[in-house]
């Protein structure tokens, strides 16, 4: 493995104030893995997406989307290229306990349930869906407990230890993995949304020390953002090929995932607030008025919010992309200095 091959020692040597010659060469090699995992990544990804592009299948068109006839016959599902590129470099560049290969099964069954709704030739119901959603969110979330405990940390408030009962825990860790994966596949209605937001929620999570803990959680960031990089590349306006269910349900499962393991999931929230907002409304929505029949909440507020955008007020995609990435940065470093304040 890579990882133990050019730093695993380093690390060691990193964190210890003793011969400064060797920490330095250390660092050239932890440098040096670096530029090795995310040059392999994105390099990866875009091989595989150039080259096996013919084999997904292609977009019917979405009928009730804005803008929704200009999919049509574009490879959709390239999700299930992207994240086996994800899952290879992960298995090549990170050491990989139990814990994180568990996390590997979840994202990449995400993935797949996805990639086979986008390739029957009739969707999937909501419940068939739902039920396998359910597996996932809670197989993940017991993961975390297992391995982890319950003890989580509130950074807005400066809380660095909160206990939460075991079955409470994993009922609310199911439910932010449930989110997070309806969400963020909500969000991918746009050339380059999801995946632009995605990239800016992972960027901050970097940037905000203490935040990412563990080699699994900060170095799958770091892979997935030189992943999602390559989509880009074809998914930018106007894109010659879409994600579909394959890829935003599996991004969803990871968002959830580094949450956890940052033993800050209420960070989810203010971090992630623009896909939570533009997939989550249109959830909001339709469950008042489906359950509690209350038919015209939110009636002017067309959901997803990227298409109330596109079509209530005239943005196009470029601009939705970009004004819904700059208001997310903005949260995000709000967010960090609140938290610095309160340290």
């Amino acid at each position: 493995m890579i990882y133990k091959f050019l730093c695993e020692k380093g690390l060691y040597i990193l964190m210890d104030n003793g011969n400064a010659a060797v920490s330095s060469e250390y660092a050239k090699r932890y440098s040096l893995f670096l530029f090795l995992m995310i040059l392999s990544s994105f390099a990866l990804t875009f091989i595989v997406l150039k080259t096996l592009k013919g084999m997904l299948p292609r977009d019917q068109g979405r009928q009730f989307a804005v803008n929704g006839e200009l999919s049509e016959g574009k490879p959709r599902g390239c999700g299930m290229l992207f994240i086996t590129a994800f899952t290879l470099c992960c298995a090549l560049f990170i050491p990989l306990e139990i814990e994180s290969i568990i996390y590997l099964v979840c994202i990449y069954g995400a993935m797949l349930t996805g990639y086979l709704d986008d390739a029957a030739k009739k969707p999937w119901g909501n419940l068939k869906k739902g039920l396998f959603d359910l597996v996932i969110s809670l197989g993940a979330a017991f993961t975390y407990y297992h391995f982890n405990g319950s003890d989580i940390r509130v950074l807005l408030f400066g809380i660095d230890t909160l206990h939460i009962p075991a079955v409470l825990f994993i009922v609310l860790a199911g439910v932010l993995v449930w989110t997070s994966i309806n969400v963020t596949n909500c969000s991918d209605g746009v050339d380059g949304l999801c995946s632009t937001l995605v990239m800016v929620v992972l960027i901050s999570m970097m940037l905000m020390p203490g935040l990412l803990k563990g080699a699994f959680a900060s170095l799958s960031a770091i892979v997935m953002i030189g992943v999602l990089a390559a989509y880009l590349w074809f998914n930018c306006h106007p894109s010659k090929m879409l994600m579909g269910d394959a890829g935003s349900r599996a991004l969803g499962v990871l968002l959830a995932i580094l949450f956890l393991e940052s033993k800050a999931p209420f960070s989810f929230i203010p971090m992630c607030i623009v896909i939570i907002l533009d997939g989550g409304l249109g959830l909001l929505k339709l469950s008042f008025r489906r359950f509690l029949k209350w038919k015209n909440f939110m009636e002017k507020i067309r959901t997803p919010l990227h298409d109330h955008a596109r079509k209530n007020k005239k943005w196009s995609d470029t601009q939705v992309v970009t004004r819904f990435a700059v208001i997310q940065l903005v949260v995000d470093l709000c967010y960090m200095a609140a938290v610095n304040w309160t340290v």
